[in-house]
């Protein structure tokens, strides 16, 4: 019997390991990618149920969410502007993605092609784009903001950083 007791010991530890990563992947029942989306539309993300495709970190607020809908109909989520651009940016269906993002102004999805970014928001990744639907003062179109997002020209860098929050003052 005491020979027996240490393999006793290591199954049951084991178990119960096991028994944990089945009953947490069970439990949260995240989404990250939804499919069937023929109509290509944004899709309602459940805060604490959807998570960002780029970085994969659980999406608890809406107010710098995007949506990227390949030409299948699968829709990626993402909680950061720049980390959307950044996923998008390798994909082989970029140019042929419907994009939507969440706009700080009228509070609603609209073509993330035609909106206009901020580049000093507080944003969940620190890149600082906020989408608006109205052009005003200072924001920059959809085809800048990727390329300062791509060439690391955010609030993530801090060199950058220090060089527009100086401009605000």
């Amino acid at each position: 019997m005491k020979k027996l007791f240490p393999y006793l010991t290591i199954l049951l530890i084991v178990v119960v390991i096991a028994l944990l990563f089945v009953s947490m992947s069970t439990s949260q029942n995240m989404t990250v990618v939804y499919t069937g989306n023929t109509q290509k539309k944004p899709i309602e993300i459940v805060l604490n149920k959807f998570q960002d495709s780029d970085c994969g970190m659980v999406i608890d607020s809406i107010t710098y969410a995007s949506q990227v809908v390949s030409p299948s109909g699968k829709t990626y989520f993402f909680h950061d502007h720049g980390g959307m651009v950044n996923w998008l940016s390798n994909k082989s269906f970029k140019d042929d993605a419907i994009i939507w993002v969440m706009t700080k102004d009228t509070k609603r999805y609209v073509d993330g092609r035609t909106a206009w970014y901020s580049r000093t928001d507080d944003t969940p990744m620190f890149y600082g784009f906020g989408a608006y639907e109205n052009k005003k003062d200072g924001l920059i179109d959809f085809e800048t903001m990727s390329l300062h997002m791509l060439r690391g020209e955010h609030l993530g860098n801090q060199k950058i950083k220090k060089m527009l929050l100086e401009g605000q003052n």
